[in-house]
């Protein structure tokens, strides 16, 4: 019988780590990806963009359009605005009192908030949308066919306590 070399026993210790991968996988002892899922639910995010310069009359993002939306530079899907609330920058004036008036040096520079929904997998962790957890202050892009803004998400919910497992039941949360 031929001797084993240091290669073949290096060859040997691969073949059965992996078969004890894979035993404690089947056994439920070590869980993969998609058992960290526990429900797929509607939730509605909101991206903030600041500073964003508009020169025609409209903001152009509105309520019940479409929007591309690009995830950390990865394009995801085109997914419904469910409400645009804009206004012009602002800056204090101390003329008579102390208020808020529209910045005459800028006055085409907008902030807004888009408000826009989708389904995510809900897991321990949060959200997560197009294999990217949904959190505050993820970069975003919003894209249609007159614009393209970067913005942060601000905020994220979902949206009613009944969600969809993984089996296609609906299951109460509380």
């Amino acid at each position: 019988m031929k001797k084993f070399g240091i290669a073949d026993l290096i060859i040997i210790a691969g073949v059965l780590a992996a078969l004890c991968v894979g035993l404690f996988t089947v056994k439920h002892f070590r869980q993969t990806a998609d058992k960290q899922i526990e429900a797929t639910s509607p939730i509605i995010f909101q991206v903030f963009l600041r500073g964003v310069t508009v020169t025609g009359e409209e903001f152009p993002i509105k309520a019940d359009d479409k929007t591309f939306i690009t995830i950390r530079n990865v394009p995801y899907t085109e997914l419904c605005v469910t409400e645009v609330s804009s206004q012009p920058r602002k800056v204090l004036s101390t003329a008579v009192k102390s208020m808020e008036v529209q910045d005459p040096a800028q006055p085409a520079l907008f902030d807004a908030v888009v408000t826009i929904k989708d389904t995510a997998k809900i897991t321990k962790d949060g959200a997560v949308v197009g294999g990217n957890k949904i959190k505050m202050g993820l970069p975003v892009t919003l894209e249609g066919k007159k614009y393209r803004f970067n913005g942060t998400i601000s905020d994220v919910r979902v949206t009613s306590d009944t969600k969809i497992d993984d089996d296609g039941e609906n299951k109460e949360i509380g």
